[in-house]
C-alpha cells in the first residue's frame, strides 16, 4: 500500500474546498494512498464520503483505507481499514476482513510488537513531532523511530506532525512511509504533494 511512500489522511475541513475536491486534488497530484478519517459524522454520511473516495481511489488505481469502522469499509469495498488501540482487537479484525490490510496505530515499542505477532499489516507509529490535527498525546521523536524499525519487520508508517522540512530525517530513521493531513491541506494541496514526492524520490 505504500507506493510512492506517502498516504494522505483527511482530517479536518481546512480549506474551502469539499472532501471530494481535496481528495481529487491529492489524487491528481500524485497521491496513491487515501485514508479517509471519518469523526464527528453520522454513521450515513460517513458511508456516503466512503464510498465517493473508493469511487475517486479506484478511477486512480490508488488505495483506499478507511479509520476505525470496519463495516463502512466492507460496505464500500475499501482496501483495509487502519485500527486504534481502542477499536476492535486486530485479531477479530481480521476474521472479518480476511486477507484485506489492517494497519493499527502504535505508541510504544510494546504495541507494535504485540500488532505484528497479531498479523497487521502495518503499524502507525507516532506521534514522531507535535500534532494539532488530532490529541495524540506525546511526540515520540525520531529516537523512537529508530528504536521500533529494529524490533518490526513489517512496514512501519511514521505519523504526526510530519512536514516538508522534517521529511528527509523521518525517511533517514527508517520509515517506510509517512501519513499526513494538515502538511497537505494547509495552502496549496498540489504544490505541498509535489515537494513531499520530491522528497521522497530521493
Amino acid at each position: 500500500m505504500y507506493l510512492n511512500g506517502l498516504c494522505f489522511i483527511t482530517g479536518k475541513k481546512e480549506s474551502r474546498l469539499t472532501l471530494k475536491e481535496i481528495a481529487t486534488l491529492a489524487l491528481n497530484a500524485g497521491i496513491r494512498c487515501v485514508q479517509y478519517r471519518g469523526k464527528n459524522k453520522s454513521r450515513g454520511d460517513t458511508y456516503r464520503e466512503a464510498l465517493m473516495l473508493r469511487k475517486l481511489t479506484n478511477a486512480f488505481n490508488a488505495v483506499f483505507i478507511v479509520n476505525d469502522y470496519i463495516d463502512i469499509a466492507l460496505a464500500v469495498n475499501a482496501d483495509g481499514v487502519h485500527l486504534g488501540q481502542e477499536d476492535l482487537p486486530l485479531r477479530e479484525a481480521r476474521k472479518i476482513l480476511g486477507k484485506k490490510i489492517i494497519g493499527i496505530s502504535t505508541h510504544s515499542i510494546e504495541q507494535a510488537i504485540e500488532a505484528e505477532q497479531g498479523g497487521a499489516s502495518y503499524i502507525g507509529f507516532g506521534p514522531i513531532f507535535h500534532t494539532a490535527t488530532k490529541d495524540a498525546g506525546k511526540p515520540k521523536g525520531i529516537k523512537a523511530l529508530r528504536e521500533i524499525k529494529k524490533n518490526i519487520k513489517i512496514p512501519v508508517v511514521a505519523i504526526g506532525g510530519i512536514n516538508a522540512a522534517n521529511l528527509e530525517s523521518v525517511i533517514a530513521s527508517g520509515a517506510d512511509a509517512v501519513a499526513v493531513s494538515s502538511a497537505i491541506i494547509q495552502g496549496e494541496i498540489a504544490d505541498n504533494i509535489i515537494r513531499f514526492l520530491t522528497i521522497l524520490k530521493k
